[in-house]
């Protein structure tokens, strides 16, 4: 069983930046790819970026270039680091461990607006 908890979500302008951290239990969270996807309301949840076990990354089209996604295996965390944020990026960013089973953080609301 892994739990994971995100954290650093809020309301920011057009332009500004956010840092969200997920923090994982267990004992083999270098072996998991981890990733960031986030649901917009009316819309499903779309992958925006994956970082594997051995530090290889992918984004979506829409974040390459703003987004940077970057983990720290003796904290058993993951970071997504959003600069530039439009008021498209406002959802709903889930965490995911892919552990064989995957499994998914609570969620934290992230809203761009002016």
């Amino acid at each position: 069983q892994v739990q994971l908890v995100e954290s650093g979500g809020g309301l920011v302008q057009p332009g500004g930046s956010l840092r969200l951290s997920c923090a994982a239990s267990g004992r083999l969270f270098s072996m998991y790819s981890m990733g960031w996807y986030r649901q917009a309301p009316g819309k499903q949840r779309e992958l925006v970026a994956i970082i594997t076990s051995g530090g290889s990354t992918n984004y979506a089209d829409s974040v390459k270039g703003r987004f940077t996604i970057s983990r720290d295996n003796a904290k058993n965390t993951v970071w997504l680091q959003m600069n530039s944020l439009k008021p498209d990026d406002t959802a709903v960013y889930y965490c995911y461990a892919d552990a064989l089973v995957s499994y998914w953080g609570q969620g934290t609301q992230v809203t761009v607006s002016s």
